[in-house]
């Protein structure tokens, strides 16, 4: 017989290695938008906060995390979506925020703060590492991001917001 516990680490697992549509080499887990895993009466619960409110790919990552558990043979199984407390990219993991920048995307820089809504004044350019970057655009190819240009590599990049 599985305990519950042992049922909700192999779910937590499972759930884990989701990769995030938008952002393929990053998890769920690297993000921060699994936030729990709970086992009552033998369903287990994946628990999802999304980046935003309107978060298009929420939907995907709830049908990626069902697929998940159901190839690790765990069901029954559900996903609740919770919008409290609100997602901050403080829940990235330092491991994501670098796949972030290997991927070409500069990572969010600093803690999340009233500050943060002002936007960054300056982000290193992920793909040379030179300071020397200017922002195009407050939004870049999701909402999450802003369009930043490198003035000494000449490429434009992606910036997750610091939110």
């Amino acid at each position: 017989m599985v305990t519950d516990e042992a049922l909700a680490q192999a779910a937590r697992a499972a759930a884990a290695e989701v990769c995030d549509p938008e952002i393929p080499v990053l998890t769920i887990a690297d993000l921060g938008v699994l936030r729990d895993v709970t086992v009552q009466d033998g369903t287990v619960e994946v628990t999802i906060t999304p980046t935003y409110s309107g978060c298009p790919a929420m939907d995907v990552i709830g049908i990626e995390v069902q697929t998940a558990l159901a190839k690790a043979g765990i069901g029954p199984a559900r996903v609740r979506l919770v919008l409290s407390p609100a997602w901050t990219t403080d829940w990235m993991t330092d491991e994501g925020k670098e796949k972030l920048r290997a991927y070409g995307i500069a990572p969010p820089q600093g803690r999340a703060s009233r500050r943060a809504l002002f936007g960054e004044e300056s982000v290193a350019c992920p793909l040379c590492g030179s300071a020397n970057t200017e922002k195009i655009s407050e939004f870049g190819s999701t909402a999450c991001k802003a369009l930043w240009r490198c003035r000494a590599c000449r490429e434009p990049f992606d910036s997750f917001k610091c939110i």
